[in-house]
């Protein structure tokens, strides 16, 4: 009897580059073509390696550990989200932010334990960024990107987080502006975001649609949802707000961190709800 052919692996490179030859234009993705491949490319990688380790990690490293962690992360961004909030004119939400860092800082041991979200502080945790900011000026999102690292992004999420990166570095020094501190802290909130949504993952790579256009299509409305909330405009956001280290807390790792500190096949938490005030 004739031996049956193996069924080709959708990552093959002769299946990806009939896909990919295959697509019609996608307003917003001019560059959908080589962005299909390299998106191709980093799930395989994903599958292979980043999965497997991530869930590694988050086995081996106890939960407590990666929350103090991500706070600890999460609590050095605060001057940044301060500035952005204010260039903004979210003079409120500015201050909440500067309160935030101080108490963070002092009571909560240099930002492993996120107290000035609990009582009687109350005060919510909000990601912000120089791309946020631009959005909130009226500067376009310009061509969707996927790009190895860094992931999803668009030509002013990538200006605005390459910015928002060199801040820390510039403005403090050392420890921030060394490899010894910079490899490990985007490894370790890599490895950790990619285990938390693991689940999601895998429900939209056996949804009904294609991978690549859901992740796009939900990273470019997950972006126009925050601008939508920074101007005040009113909006059916695409899913509550979720964030990694174990929390419902609205606020999630910012999709405008720092690109190499995000998995490119993470789905990005839906942002903060945010008034116009």
């Amino acid at each position: 009897p004739t031996a049956q052919a193996a069924k080709p692996s959708a990552t093959d490179p002769e299946v990806m580059e009939m896909t990919v030859t295959s697509r019609k234009k996608t307003p917003g993705d001019p560059l959908e073509r080589a962005n299909a491949v390299s998106f191709a490319v980093t799930q395989a990688v994903d599958k292979a390696v980043v999965g497997p380790a991530a869930l590694t990690f988050a086995k081996i490293v106890p939960l407590p550990v990666r929350e103090g962690f991500g706070n600890f992360l999460f609590n050095l961004q605060e001057p940044k989200v301060f500035v952005n909030f204010v260039l903004q004119h979210k003079v409120g939400k500015a201050a909440e932010t500067v309160a935030r860092f101080l108490i963070n800082s002092t009571i909560g041991i240099g930002g492993l334990f996120d107290i000035a979200k609990r009582k009687p502080f109350k005060l919510p945790r909000r990601p912000n960024g120089l791309a946020n900011t631009l959005g909130f000026y009226g500067v376009k999102p310009g061509a969707y990107l996927f790009l190895p690292i860094t992931g999803p992004t668009t030509i002013r999420d990538i200006i605005g987080s390459s910015i928002d990166q060199l801040l820390l570095p510039l403005a403090v020094g050392r420890p921030f502006n060394r490899v010894a501190f910079t490899l490990p802290t985007t490894i370790g909130r890599t490895l950790d975001r990619r285990a938390y949504f693991d689940d999601e993952l895998r429900k939209m790579r056996e949804g009904p649609k294609e991978f690549y256009a859901s992740r796009r299509d939900f990273y470019l409305q997950m972006r126009q949802d925050e601008i939508d909330d920074l101007k005040g405009r009113p909006h059916t956001p695409i899913r509550p707000g979720v964030t990694p280290l174990g929390t419902t807390e609205p606020g999630p790792p910012e999709p405008t961190a720092p690109p190499a500190a995000l998995s490119p096949l993470i789905p990005p938490a839906a942002p903060a709800t945010a008034s116009p005030k």
